[in-house]
């Protein structure tokens, strides 16, 4: 495990992360751990190396709805660089993994250089707010089980393997819909011959098909991610 699988961490020039890697603390994050909640100060930001983490905005209900996820090719708690010293959202871990620890005051000292870590950090802060910006126009627009092909690809593309361990409820809960709602969808796909899932289980075994079924809204956040991070 090395801070270069991390797709920010690894642009980074060596003396840069040379810098960096006496403070950055290897961790595990377990499936369903709240890092941030909301209206509560942070001290630590996260770049994750085979974890997600969602991103959810919570009603006063107690509702909750994903904004985005972080996997490895971002950091989480970019909001400390803009003087964000509290949430007005939670991040719950989604996919149980690693991820390089930091003290966030370190990042923004690193920040402040003006060298190449400002330069990525503001090109993912913008694809952060397309990723943000798009959810919400799947959500507006789109029917349910395009959600969950969109949701799927995003999450594939932040893990090693097709395979994950994640609850129907868990589901629900960060697309804002009821259990029966993602249960309905998912057979969809299931008899499709799509994916296989069993309690607390999904497996996609064919991703050409996820992709056939899903909206536009995965095509311009993964182009806008590639287009500011990989350039």
């Amino acid at each position: 495990m090395t801070a270069r699988q991390n797709l920010l961490l690894a642009a980074l020039p060596a003396s840069d992360l040379e810098r960096l890697m006496p403070d950055l603390k290897l961790v595990s994050l377990s499936s369903g751990q709240p890092l941030y909640q909301s209206d509560a100060p942070f001290r630590h930001v996260y770049f994750p190396i085979d974890s997600i983490v969602s991103l959810l905005n919570v009603a006063q209900d107690g509702v909750s709805t994903e904004m985005a996820i972080v996997g490895n090719e971002g950091v989480l708690g970019v909001s400390m660089l803009t003087g964000g010293g509290a949430r007005s959202n939670r991040a719950v871990v989604l996919s149980g993994g690693n991820a390089y620890r930091l003290n966030g005051m370190l990042l923004q000292a690193e920040f402040h250089r003006a060298g190449r870590m400002q330069h990525l950090l503001l090109r993912y802060m913008q694809s952060l707010l397309t990723q943000i910006a798009q959810t919400v126009v799947c959500n507006r627009f789109h029917c349910l089980d395009q959600q969950l092909c969109r949701w799927l690809l995003m999450s594939l593309d932040r893990l090693p393997s097709n395979d994950f361990v994640v609850t129907q409820e868990f589901i629900a809960s960060i697309l804002g819909v009821r259990r029966e709602s993602v249960n309905e969808a998912a057979n969809h796909l299931k008899q499709a011959g799509l994916i296989q899932c069993s309690r607390g289980h999904i497996m996609v075994i064919n991703r050409l098909g996820i992709e056939t079924r899903a909206c536009e809204c995965y095509g311009a956040v993964k182009h806008e991610l590639d287009r500011l991070l990989i350039h």
